[in-house]
Parts: C-alpha cells; sequence; structure tokens
C-alpha cells in the first residue's frame, strides 16, 4: 500500500498540544507510560497464546527493551506482546477515546475552571502514549500484530498529523523510536534520556511493578 496520511481525531490535537507545549517538569513519566503500554501488550499476547500458541511464533519469552542511542539521539523501547495491525493503529494511537486520555481533557478543563494547573492534572491522570510527545520531536512505531505477516509504521512529529506506511517486521510486538528534542540529549540537556544510568534509575524508580523483564543495551 502507499503510504497514507491521517489527521488527529480534534480531542488528541489538543493533548497533544498540551503534551508538546507543556511546561509540566516531571516529563519523565513518559517512560513509566511506555513500560506500562508495553506490559499490557505482552499480557495480552500471553492470555491470547492460551487458546492459540501460533501466536507465539516459537518466542515464548516476554520481555521490554530499551535501546538508548546517543549518536542518532533516540531512544528506543521495545516489546514482543500482541503488536498491532494497521485499523488498530489508527484506533489506538489516532483517536482519543480509545486511549483513556479523554476524560484527561475533560478533568483538565475543569481543573482550569477551577484554578488547578496544567502540572498538578497531569501528575493525576497517566497520560499514555502521547506523553512521548513531551520528550520527543518525532515519533516512529514499527509494529506488527502477533500471528499476522504484514508489519506497519506509524509516524508523527505531533503536527496534527501523522502516516502510516507498510513495513518488514520479523517478529511481533511494537517498537517506539523517540527522536529526542535537543534539550533532552547530551551533556549540557536538562535530562538526558540517552543516559543509560539515568534511564535505568527511571525503571527502577517508575517500573518495578513491571513483571515482565526489561533489558538494555550500553556502552561502557
Amino acid at each position: 500500500m502507499a503510504k497514507e496520511m491521517h489527521e488527529f481525531q480534534a480531542e488528541t490535537k489538543q493533548l497533544l498540544d498540551l503534551m508538546v507545549h507543556s511546561i509540566y517538569t516531571n516529563r519523565e513519566i513518559f517512560l513509566r507510560e511506555l513500560i506500562s503500554n508495553a506490559s499490557d501488550a505482552i499480557d495480552k499476547a500471553h492470555f491470547e497464546s492460551l487458546t492459540n500458541r501460533e501466536l507465539l511464533e516459537g518466542n515464548e519469552t516476554f520481555e521490554i527493551y530499551l535501546a538508548p542511542d546517543v549518536d542518532s539521539n533516540t531512544l528506543t523501547i521495545s516489546d514482543n506482546g500482541i503488536g498491532m495491525n494497521r485499523e488498530e493503529l489508527i484506533e489506538n494511537i489516532g483517536t482519543i477515546a480509545k486511549s483513556g486520555t479523554k476524560a484527561f481533557m475533560e478533568k483538565l478543563k475543569e481543573a482550569k475552571d477551577s484554578g488547578v494547573s496544567d502540572k498538578e492534572m497531569i501528575g493525576q491522570f497517566g497520560v499514555g502514549f502521547y506523553s512521548a510527545f513531551m520528550i520527543a520531536e518525532k515519533v516512529t512505531i514499527l509494529t506488527r500484530k502477533a500471528g499476522e505477516t504484514q508489519g506497519y509504521k506509524w509516524e508523527s512529529a505531533a503536527d496534527g498529523s501523522y502516516t502510516i506506511d507498510e513495513c518488514d517486521k520479523d517478529a511481533r510486538g511494537t517498537t517506539i523510536i523517540l527522536q529526542l528534542k535537543p534539550e533532552f540529549h547530551g551533556e549540557k540537556a536538562e535530562e538526558d534520556f540517552t543516559s543509560s544510568y539515568r534511564l535505568e534509575n527511571l525503571v527502577k524508580k517508575y517500573s518495578d511493578y513491571v513483571r515482565y523483564p526489561i533489558k538494555m543495551n550500553f556502552v561502557i
């Protein structure tokens, strides 16, 4: 198929704008949210494989993998969970109603009317996948649904639209590549999310509850 361009739903655009321009200081929560999503995807794969072992594709070892890259200024979060097809990418990523953040937007409006700050509201609600745009100028998703053969590439720079294209993906699951904003990589960054030490501490801080191994490659 040819690359498709889609517009985000109106509510999703509002949320993305909030994430991109957020003055919220606790931006590190993006990692907690993406690891939580990865864990949920593995839970689904594990559950569905109980009645259909073929979905495991010969790989019964579930894991989440972090790959910081100081050369490309990227952070990659991968899982070998259930994955998504084209329709699920549009439904789960392009439409806010399926993400659980519609309630967040409604509460945010109520909070503004009552004088509560954006920072406090974001701290109270898990903002899910969209929190990635607090620290990334572009997000790429490579995914293939378990039991299917075609992979898909989703990409957005939080400019109101996203693209979907076919891609090759050998293994089931989802890989999210974050092209980090300049202030979030390098020695002079306010927070360096290509630092293995920083990432390790964040995993211990936020994701000790995750039942699956979280692995990371790095150069000493």
